[in-house]
């Protein structure tokens, strides 16, 4: 027999995923790498899931631990094609900073 969460458990699970999703955008904002930037992307789509999940579980409709499956693959993809892009910027600038991407020739 499946029990929903406590409102206080909830509590914690949405303060959690707040502080994943918040570390995430001050990471992205912040900092000049684009590797860091990409993680920062993908602490954000954490934060995210696991509100998801918790509200799911508290109102014990899964159609948001469905959705989650769908977040992760759109995060798998994602990370995919930023690698790709990393490695490629790298090869023609020999630098990961950001700045050095900012105006870009048409």
């Amino acid at each position: 027999m499946h029990e929903a969460i406590s409102q206080t458990v909830l509590t914690h699970y949405l303060l959690t995923g707040a502080i994943l999703f918040t570390l995430g955008i001050v990471g992205f904002v912040v900092r000049r790498n684009l590797i860091v930037m990409f993680l920062c992307t993908e602490m954000m789509f954490q934060g995210i899931i696991v509100t998801l999940v918790a509200f799911s579980r508290y109102h014990m409709n899964f159609d948001g631990q469905t959705f989650v499956i769908f977040v992760l693959t759109i995060a798998a993809a994602e990370a995919a094609l930023a690698l790709g892009l990393v490695v490629l910027l790298f090869r023609r600038r020999h630098t990961l900073d950001a700045e050095a991407w900012s105006i870009m020739k048409g």
